[in-house]
């Protein structure tokens, strides 16, 4: 065996970067100016920033294309299990730097450019992000393709290719304004159409039932047109897809009407097809019942199951037929997971395909349905949850609405049995809502349709068994499950903060990058002064270049020795932005009050987008606006307190602003957060956490021991108890002299002086009827808030803390739970890399890891 390196030789050869070998490099400019010039047809004369930006990504994107293909090649020989994850959203952000971290890239490419006498950083920042997500659940969906890549699994992302994905926010005088997010206006250079395997999807018609069986007729048809991305895996060779469908009206679509002279008509009408991949719906924990969000919810469901089924039929080797006529092996080849209730129709098209295509009988149809299936839930919001009103079922796809209906009936039946006579359990649990308009409850769809329910945090898979779902549990307790949300930590470690990466690696190598549990061992060194010094470092290097760019979008001087105070994440009255407005007022009115008091300054920057028909939302971003407006221009308090509105708060600003914070603001009202998963992005990257034991928190607390978090406010028993004996928040506001001068100052225009009422609304709501009792919680957190200020003072301490929380960082990798969702759901084990053959750009094999099972 060879001798372990010493810590000395180690350092020496560490960096998370790749290494940029001179013949890797002249391979590169190469391929760069071959792609100017054959691709983009420029030469460096009249060729734009936009231009070389295209060429360093289409340069990129060949390394992937050999893995790419030789991994589907690997699949299709060796027919693994493929697991389908499902998902109206993929936030995806920007590819060229994530491509090159998985392919050991980033430093031949930093020196390719750099000889070109180009900048890579002004090249990377052409790039839009791909925003085809709200949130989290949509960032979780894209963390998790990139752990499937790289532990191994034969995985697929199937999703829609909005050509508009989250709008653009602009804050103009205070107020957020939206602005499309175009962000295929000059193409896409990672996207690869795939016309040959175009779909059907049918909508409307009417049902026939014949001696043949079930006929679902004169439907209208729109085509679903895949497009394929890339998803590397770390350093492996693996090249896993995700297929995104775009609507496309089929040719003959209404050119009947040209009989009647109404040819350019019906041209244009095809727009309507076309309009189901248009534009991502903005809502984030808010269930909005449009039927184009239906259409689109079934068009992904439709055009993806043909995919898989035609996938599965087809696969053996060197075959073009379809091989396996069979469908009871489905579930052994097959594993669809859920990504919340939008895929649900999922269900009722597998049914629809086995039974009226494949003549399969319902019994049997049904047992292959629901081990294939597995739903994860995201929200106990009751307004999140999916209710679609039968009329529009009834109008848009008249067979599944008989399908649904019948599943209830055997599910009605079922549960009759085990509970004769009790009605009003039978009402709790079926599928269809009754009471004024009927409705089909889709998680109650997704429970009764699938083999495993899983929440995404420990204490938020107990409160769904517990509470919403309490009678799904006690009928069958063994479909429930926990899988604790992760993130990825190539994009949220060695991408974003390459600097902290480098400082681990030089203690502990660079192993961590893959097994994110190897970070404890980082604990032996947090009493090391050198480690000590260079953690606090990275730390102020990351805050000197984010207060740069602050200063450059934002006109505000920013001190970048005060404590970056940081919450971003979608605007909600349930993550109460407006307990930390509170704070806010509270500080400035203690800075106001004694002046010379030596306060600990403190930058605090809110970020995020509100649903564009949100009204509180909206408003919390105009009062956060205004209160910066009068501290920052207040000179009493200079740069003692300063208040940031992040505008248009994305993947690529997310992975600035994490990297530069100290302190991150998880504050959401106990037992309402499902999980979170911005809270370990914060951990992993050095900043300590302010938050309630809520959702993720609660195990952060744990795996860093909760001494070293900032742990405040009511428990989930408090808020259950507060709701039984109902919560007052007058006596609150009487009782408290700073947040009664806090709420005073907002009502009578302290904050608004042109507009005295201008957040009457938000007054009315937080005194009378605010679901999230922000006051009941305010003398807590400030009182928390004091002990944050207070151990700042200490840098040292502050950065033990720190080391703390970034070696109790290993379970919140996306490849831990990856792999608990592939063992504990999908009955599939991730697969160990040997050697992988290759095909080089020059048609030769060369040697690779090769996969092997």
């Amino acid at each position: 065996m060879p001798k372990p390196l010493t810590d000395q030789e180690k350092r020496k050869q560490i960096s998370v970067r790749g290494l940029a070998g001179v013949e890797n490099v002249a391979d590169l400019k190469t391929n760069f100016n071959r792609h100017l010039h054959f691709t983009l047809v420029k030469d460096r004369n009249v060729a734009t920033k936009r231009d070389y930006y295209f060429a360093l990504a289409n340069t990129v994107r060949d390394h992937l294309v050999g893995r790419w293909i030789r991994t589907q090649q690997h699949y299709y020989e060796k027919d693994p299990k493929r697991v389908y994850y499902l998902s109206l959203e993929f936030y995806m952000g920007r590819t060229l730097q994530n491509t090159m971290v998985n392919l050991a890239l980033e430093n031949a490419c930093d020196e390719a450019t750099y000889q070109l006498g180009l900048d890579m950083e002004e090249l990377q920042d052409i790039e839009e992000d791909a925003g085809l997500g709200n949130g989290g659940l949509g960032r979780l969906a894209a963390c998790f393709l990139d752990s499937m890549a790289s532990l191994g699994l034969a995985a697929y992302g199937y999703g829609i290719r909005y050509e508009f994905g989250i709008f653009n926010q602009k804050i103009v005088s205070g107020w957020q304004v939206e602005e499309a997010d175009d962000w295929l206006r000059y193409g896409n250079p990672w996207e690869k159409a795939r016309p040959e395997y175009m779909r059907p999807v049918h909508f409307y018609g009417r049902v026939e039932h014949t001696p043949e069986g079930v006929k679902w007729v004169d439907t209208q048809v729109v085509l679903a047109l895949p497009y394929d991305t890339p998803v590397p895996g770390y350093r492996n060779n693996i090249v896993n897809t995700m297929r995104l469908w775009s609507a496309k009206a089929p040719c003959d679509f209404n050119l009947k009407d040209f009989n009647v002279g109404g040819y350019i008509q019906a041209v244009l009408d095809r727009n309507l097809a076309e309009n189901i991949s248009r534009v991502l719906y903005p809502n984030d924990n808010f269930f909005e019942g449009k039927e184009l969000r239906l259409k689109q919810e079934y068009f992904v469901v439709a055009a993806t199951l043909q995919d898989i089924i035609r996938r599965f039929k087809a696969s053996k080797f060197g075959s073009t037929e379809f091989v396996r006529m069979d469908l009871s092996t489905l579930p052994d080849k097959v594993a669809i997971q859920l990504n919340d209730t939008h895929p649900a129709l999922a269900i009722p098209e597998l049914m629809r395909i086995l039974v009226d295509t494949e003549k399969v009988s319902w019994e049997k149809a049904w047992d292959i349905t629901v081990r294939t299936c597995a739903y994860t839930n995201h929200t106990v919001l009751p307004e999140a949850l999916e209710r679609w009103p039968i009329d529009l079922f009834q109008n848009l796809l008249p067979r599944h609405l008989e399908i649904i209906y019948e599943i209830n009936r055997r599910h009605m039946e079922r549960i009759s049995k085990l509970y004769p006579g009790d009605h009003d359990r039978l009402r709790r649990m079926s599928l269809i809502e009754e009471g004024g308009q009927k409705k089909i409850n889709m998680a109650h769809l997704c429970i009764v349709g699938s083999h495993a329910v899983n929440g995404v945090a420990r204490i938020h898979s107990e409160i769904i068994k517990d509470t919403v779902f309490k009678d799904f549990y006690e009928v069958d307790p063994q479909k429930f499950q926990n899988k604790t949300n992760g993130i990825t930590p190539r994009r949220w470690l060695v991408m974003c903060n390459p600097g902290l990466a480098d400082v681990i690696a030089e203690r502990i190598g660079e192993d961590y990058i893959r097994e994110l549990d190897q970070l404890k061992t980082l604990l032996k060194f947090v009493d090391d002064d050198a480690f000590i010094r260079d953690v606090a470092k990275v730390k102020q290097e990351n805050k000197m270049k984010f207060a740069v760019h602050l200063e450059e979008h934002y006109k505000v001087k920013i001190n970048p020795n005060s404590m970056f105070d940081v919450q971003v994440k979608r605007i909600h009255e349930y993550k109460r932005q407006l307990l930390n407005c509170l704070h806010i007022i509270t500080f400035y009115n203690r800075i106001k009050r004694e002046p010379n008091k030596s306060w600990t300054p403190r930058t605090i920057m809110i970020g995020g987008k509100a649903a564009p028909g949100y009204h509180t939302a909206k408003m919390i971003i105009k009062l956060i606006t205004s209160i910066g407006d009068i501290v920052n221009n207040d000179p009493v308090v200079g740069d003692r307190l300063k208040v940031i509105f992040l505008e248009n708060y994305r993947v690529t600003l997310a992975e600035k602003v994490i990297p530069a914070a100290d302190l991150s603001e998880q504050i959401s009202t106990a037992g309402t957060e499902a999980s979170g998963t911005g809270n370990m992005k914060f951990m992993l990257n050095g900043a300590l956490t302010i938050g309630t034991m809520d959702g993720a928190n609660v195990e952060m607390a744990e795996e860093a021991g909760e001494e070293n978090l900032f742990i405040f406010g009511m428990r989930v028993p408090d808020v259950e108890a507060m709701d039984k004996k109902g919560y007052d928040a007058v006596s609150y506001y009487n009782r408290i002299p700073e947040l009664k001068q806090a709420m005073d100052q907002i009502s009578g225009g302290f904050f608004s002086p042109s507009q005295p009422d201008l957040f009457k609304d938000i007054v009315n709501m937080l005194m009378h009827h605010d679901r999230f009792k922000v006051f009941a919680d305010y003398e807590d957190y400030i009182k928390c808030q004091e002990k944050v200020s207070a151990l700042y003072k200490n840098p040292k301490e502050w950065t033990k803390k720190v080391i703390h929380n970034i070696a109790g960082c290993g379970k919140f990798s996306s490849d831990r739970t990856i792999a608990q969702y592939a063992r504990e759901i999908w009955g599939m084990e991730p697969i160990s890399i040997l050697t992988l053959f290759i095909l080089s750009a020059n048609g030769s094999k060369s040697e690779m890891p090769k996969i092997c099972h």
